[in-house]
């Protein structure tokens, strides 16, 4: 029997503010999504684990977006674990889930099963892409690979870009709970001050010259900011990733004098939004002779979703700006005719 509880609070993101340091956050805790997420390729072990985080990371980033927004994490490295990615789909009502996907590259012949998952990636970036839907325009943010952990990359991309101090305290790994078979399981909080006119430095105290909060925070904002950072330290991996203790009993075990307030909880479901007609509208910038060298010996134009593997298969005469046929086979002539 699975308790209330879990049930209540597994793959949620709930919103929170700390009235009192003038701090707004995310707390979240992922489940069955993160299964589907992981489900859907077979990754080892290393590579499970970095999808894992950003999938996490990107769930506590991408709350704060508005109805019929899109986030996507990217992260790209020289090393043998060369591409990350991750879309986060705001909820289109409210009080709607949102839906998440992720999926991987990597060099199966450079990696390196017992190596520091973080360290394969190697030099590189990680960009922040936000869609505003029809009529904005996107927005595409970048921070090196630097930190030790994704959720640091993270962490220095919003000091750099917005100046605001962030910090992430993540769980995640397989569970072992009694009674269950063996399955991700992953929990964290992100914290951030609220959004001011801070005078940053030109130069960061952090690696490579990258802002750190002590760079950007003075005064009474800065202490706010060191009291909460302690207070989150004392947090452990069980109560991240549950499933025992409850989003909201956490967050008054950790911040109770910090006057906490709670807003609506988010859901959050695996989601991919590849379709045939995706595929096709993809498609359809490529002339007769660049599809003529994506046919298949069969006679076929095929195309694999990375996130979900969903395996399209086409008639080359159906795809491109020059086609001659329509989707269902039917003379393009005589249905334009």
């Amino acid at each position: 029997m699975t308790p209330l509880s879990q049930i209540a609070w597994d793959d949620t993101v709930l919103p929170f503010q700390l009235d009192r340091a003038d701090v707004r956050g995310r707390i979240a805790r992922l489940d069955g999504v993160l299964e589907d997420v992981l489900r859907q390729h077979d990754y080892p072990a290393v590579v499970e684990g970095l999808v894992a985080e950003i999938a996490l990371l990107t769930a506590l980033i991408g709350q704060t977006m508005k109805l019929r927004w899109k986030l996507s994490l990217q992260v790209r490295g020289k090393g043998p674990i060369r591409i990350l990615a991750t879309d986060f789909y705001a909820p289109e009502t409210e009080g709607g889930a949102a839906r998440i996907r992720a999926w991987a590259s990597f060099d199966p012949a450079r990696l390196e099963e017992t190596a520091d998952p973080f360290g394969q990636i190697g030099e590189g970036y990680m960009a922040v892409m936000i869609d505003q839907g029809e009529g904005n325009l996107p927005y595409q943010g970048f921070t090196p690979i630097a930190g030790g952990s994704l959720s640091a990359c993270a962490e220095t991309y919003f000091a750099q870009s917005e100046q605001l101090p962030t910090r992430f305290q993540l769980a995640y790994g397989r569970s072992t709970e009694r009674g269950q078979a063996e399955h991700w399981r992953a929990g964290g909080v992100m914290l951030q001050m609220m959004p001011a006119s801070p005078g940053a430095a030109r130069e960061g105290s952090g690696e490579g010259g990258l802002l750190r909060h002590t760079d950007i925070l003075s005064g009474a904002a800065d202490e706010n900011w060191t009291r909460v950072n302690v207070l989150l330290d004392t947090v452990e991996e069980m109560e991240l990733t549950g499933p025992t203790v409850g989003l909201t009993n956490l967050l008054v075990r950790l911040f109770n004098e910090e006057v906490p307030r709670v807003y609506d909880p988010v859901p959050v479901r695996f989601g991919c939004t590849c379709s045939e007609d995706r595929v096709r509208t993809s498609l359809s910038i490529y002339s007769a002779r660049d599809i003529r060298h994506m046919t298949t010996a069969e006679n076929t134009v095929t195309a694999d979703c990375q996130f979900c593997g969903a395996h399209y298969v086409f008639d080359p005469l159906t795809l491109g700006f020059e086609a001659k046929r329509n989707p269902d086979g039917s003379p393009k002539e005589a249905a334009d005719g």
